[in-house]
């Protein structure tokens, strides 16, 4: 009998699965703080009597039509032909690794980067290509790297932007590199766009890379920008001709999103509704990274970052006598406090740290955190 193939574990949620519940400061979430249902439902007006009325149905599979033009708004020149509504992003992820990635394809990401489509692709025995983002250049793309990567068997090229975890946005010229390398090689461009609308220093959002080479696929979420994650509703946008084979794929997946999910997605995408939730969204991040900065300042020389220039997090680097795992797990076990190591997008000496929190909440866990490392530094931790 021939062996099985090695399965490659989702490093970062199988450490939030492990870890996340129950945890008083959980600040390694990605999104912005939630809403609670009550928040939601005053802020975009919701009609409480016409959804209570909702038939609990199986959804249309592939979204409901009124879901699926307002996400298809979001891009110029997408109609609700070219939308296929999810389950989050991750769902997004899998259908296009299933769908596109055969044996003998490679898949170029960057590192540092969220993994669970490089995870797929490993899963499927696709070959991963890793190009290194340069801390030293605000995590710029290293573009020769990039030019050596890709080649013929490329399909994907796999991209978060603004990335997690750094929160960094990709320059005109990084952006530029990547539609060169996907022209040159006929690969498909695979944007992960769910950060986008959580700039800091701008109201305009990231633009999309859909319109941007002839391959394209774009994918988003109600999670991060909206701060809905419970929702678990995600969608992607695609040539049309490509939605049937992905649809297909997600009858077997999943079958369809919740219709409570769609139906609450609605309310939240309608432009003015839109626009206070992602006015909130860069609320809690300018004011939670100038916090965190505060903070961090503490112990001078011991953390430093580059920026984000958008999302609700950090990617933090640190200096002290041992590793982002014991850090880590020194600060949740003796302080209650939750982070990621560092080591989970496969770069040591950084934490990834959440900062959209409320503020009170917020201050309390970074006082712990200073307070671990000044037992650290005074040799007691």
């Amino acid at each position: 009998m021939p062996s099985a193939m090695p399965f490659h574990p989702f490093a970062v949620e199988q450490f939030l699965s492990e870890t996340e519940q129950g945890v008083v400061f959980n600040f390694s979430e990605s999104g912005v703080h939630p809403m609670r249902y009550a928040e939601l439902f005053a802020l975009a007006q919701i009609d409480t009597e016409a959804l209570f009325d909702t038939l609990v149905d199986y959804p249309q599979v592939n979204g409901s039509d009124l879901l699926r033009e307002r996400i298809a708004a979001l891009y110029d020149g997408a109609g609700p032909e070219n939308i296929l509504v999810t389950i989050g992003a991750t769902e997004a992820n899998t259908l296009i690794a299933n769908t596109l990635l055969e044996p003998g394809d490679n898949m170029v990401v960057f590192r540092p980067t969220y993994e669970q489509m490089a995870g797929n692709a490993r899963n499927l025995g696709v070959e991963i290509r890793v190009v290194d983002l340069i801390e030293a250049e605000g995590w710029a793309l290293d573009g020769e790297g990039l030019a050596r990567a890709v080649d013929d068997r490329t399909k994907i090229i796999h991209v978060v932007n603004p990335n997690n975890p750094t929160g960094c946005v990709l320059s005109e010229k990084d952006r530029a590199a990547i539609v060169v390398a996907a022209d040159r090689s006929g690969a498909w461009i695979v944007a992960d766009e769910v950060y986008a609308g959580t700039e800091r220093a701008t109201d305009t959002p990231t633009a999309s890379f859909l319109g941007q080479a002839d391959r394209v696929i774009a994918i988003n979420s109600m999670s991060k920008a909206y701060g809905l994650p419970g929702l678990r509703l995600g969608w992607l946008v695609a040539l049309a001709d490509l939605i049937p084979a992905l649809w297909r794929r997600h009858e077997y997946a999943a079958i369809s999103a919740s219709m409570m999910s769609m139906k609450l997605a609605e309310y939240a995408l309608v432009p003015v509704t839109r626009a206070k939730l992602t006015a909130r969204a860069r609320g809690l991040i300018r004011r939670g990274f100038d916090t965190l900065t505060d903070a961090l300042g503490a112990h001078p020389g011991v953390f430093s970052v580059v920026p984000p220039q958008a999302s609700a997090m950090s990617f933090v680097r640190f200096d002290l006598p041992l590793g982002a795992d014991s850090f880590a797990a020194g600060l949740l076990q003796d302080h209650d406090v939750l982070v990621i190591p560092g080591t989970k997008f496969g770069l040591k000496g950084h934490l990834r740290i959440s900062s959209a929190l409320p503020d009170a909440h917020l201050c309390e866990g970074l006082d712990r955190l200073n307070r671990l490392t000044g037992d650290i530094l005074s040799g007691a931790g």
